[in-house]
C-alpha cells in the first residue's frame, strides 16, 4: 500500500480502556494516546493512527442518544481526514450504539468498526488485544483503492458483523455478540478473510456523507409474557408523550389474541403511536398473518419488523420519528431495509 491508512480511534468508555493499577488493584482510565507503548504489535499494522478520548469515559449503562450525536459529530468532523475508524464503548450497550450510528450516518463510504472487551486491556487474559487489532486492520483494509468495509460493523473474538445486526448473548464468554439472521462479513484465523458477497455498500450515487443528529426517544419496548395484564400494557401505552412501541412478540409475532389487549393497541394507533413487531426469539423473523394469532395485528395497523433485532428496532424507530414521516411512509420505510439492517 502506497500510502499508510490514517486510522482514528474513539474511545468513549468501557472495559476494554481500563487498566489495573497493580499496586492498588483499582481500575483507572487508560491513556490512549500511549496505546503504541501498551501494544506495541500496532506497529506492524502500518498505519498512521489517532485517539480522540471522551473527557470523562462513560460507561456503557450510562450510555444515552446525547452521546450517540457526540461519536456521530467526531466522526462528521475527521470524516475526511481519516480512511477508517475503530470506536470502543462497553460491550453491554454496543448493539444499541452502533446500530443507532448506522442509520444516523447517511451516504457512510468508510468503515467504522465498533469494538470492546470483556476483560480490560491490562489484564493477563484480555481479549482487548486482539479485538482492537483486528478492528484496525479491518478499517485499514483496502481493496482497488476503496475501504473493503463501507459500514457500520462491530468486532468481537475474531468475527466481524453488520453492527445493525448484532445482540450481546453473553456476559462472561469472550465470543459475547452473535448475528443470529446475518452471516458474520470477516472471520479472523490466520488470516482475515472477508465474505465479500455480504458486505454492505451504498446504493446511492451521492458519497457526501450526511448526518442525522435528530432522535426522538419517546419510545419503550413492550415484552410479552404469558400473564401480562390489561392494567400493565395500558399503563405503558398511556405515557406522556409517548411516539413509538417496539412490541417483542411470541415467535413469528404473535401475540394474545384477547379483545382488551388488541383494543389497547389499536386505540394506541390511532393517536399515532407507532407500534411495530419483532420476535422475542434470538433468531427467525416475524411473519404477520401467517398464523391467527398475529393475523389480527396486521389488520389495527402493526407494523412488521420481519427479521430485525430489538437493538435496531430501537435505534430505527428513534431515527424514523425525528424524519416527519406520515403514517403510510412510517410504515413503508421502517419494513425496508435502509443499512441493511432486515431482510428484503
Amino acid at each position: 500500500m502506497a500510502n499508510k491508512p490514517n486510522i482514528l480511534i474513539i474511545y468513549t468508555g468501557g472495559t476494554i480502556g481500563m487498566i489495573k493499577d497493580y499496586k492498588t488493584q483499582a481500575l483507572k482510565a487508560f491513556d490512549f494516546s500511549q496505546i503504541i507503548h501498551k501494544i506495541p504489535e500496532i506497529e506492524q499494522l502500518n498505519c498512521n493512527l489517532k485517539t480522540i478520548s471522551f473527557e470523562d469515559p462513560i460507561d456503557s449503562s450510562n450510555m444515552d442518544t446525547s452521546y450517540y450525536v457526540e461519536i456521530a459529530e467526531i466522526l462528521e468532523n475527521n470524516y475526511n481526514n481519516f480512511d477508517g475508524f475503530v470506536v470502543l464503548t462497553g460491550s453491554d450497550t454496543m448493539s444499541y450504539i452502533s446500530s443507532a450510528l448506522s442509520f444516523m450516518l447517511e451516504n457512510l463510504s468508510k468503515p467504522v468498526i465498533f469494538t470492546g472487551s470483556q476483560l480490560p486491556i491490562g489484564d493477563l487474559r484480555t481479549d482487548a488485544k486482539e479485538n482492537l487489532i483486528t478492528s484496525i486492520e479491518i478499517a485499514c483494509s483496502q481493496k482497488n483503492g476503496l475501504p473493503v468495509i463501507q459500514e457500520v460493523c462491530l468486532y468481537f473474538e475474531y468475527k466481524l458483523y453488520r453492527a445493525n445486526r448484532t445482540t450481546k448473548i453473553s456476559a462472561e464468554q469472550f465470543e459475547a455478540f452473535a448475528s443470529m439472521n446475518y452471516p458474520p462479513l470477516a472471520e479472523s484465523g490466520v488470516n482475515l478473510y472477508f465474505n465479500d458477497y455480504y458486505l454492505y455498500h451504498s446504493k446511492k450515487e451521492s458519497k457526501n456523507l450526511i448526518v442525522r443528529k435528530s432522535l426522538v426517544t419517546d419510545v419503550l419496548v413492550l415484552k410479552l409474557f404469558p400473564g401480562i395484564t390489561e392494567n400493565t400494557v395500558k399503563s405503558l401505552l398511556a405515557i406522556e408523550n409517548l411516539k413509538g412501541v417496539v412490541l417483542e412478540s411470541y415467535g413469528a409475532g404473535n401475540a394474545p389474541s384477547k379483545e382488551w389487549f388488541l383494543n389497547l393497541l389499536k386505540e394506541a394507533i390511532k393517536k399515532n403511536i407507532k407500534i411495530v413487531n419483532v420476535t422475542q426469539c434470538s433468531g427467525g423473523s416475524v411473519k404477520q398473518g401467517h398464523y391467527e394469532t398475529s393475523f389480527s395485528l396486521k389488520e389495527i395497523g402493526v407494523i412488521s419488523g420481519k427479521d430485525i433485532t430489538t437493538e435496531s428496532a430501537v435505534a430505527k424507530m428513534m431515527y424514523l420519528l425525528a424524519e416527519n414521516l406520515n403514517e403510510t411512509e412510517f410504515k413503508n420505510y421502517f419494513e425496508m431495509p435502509l443499512r441493511g439492517e432486515m431482510s428484503d
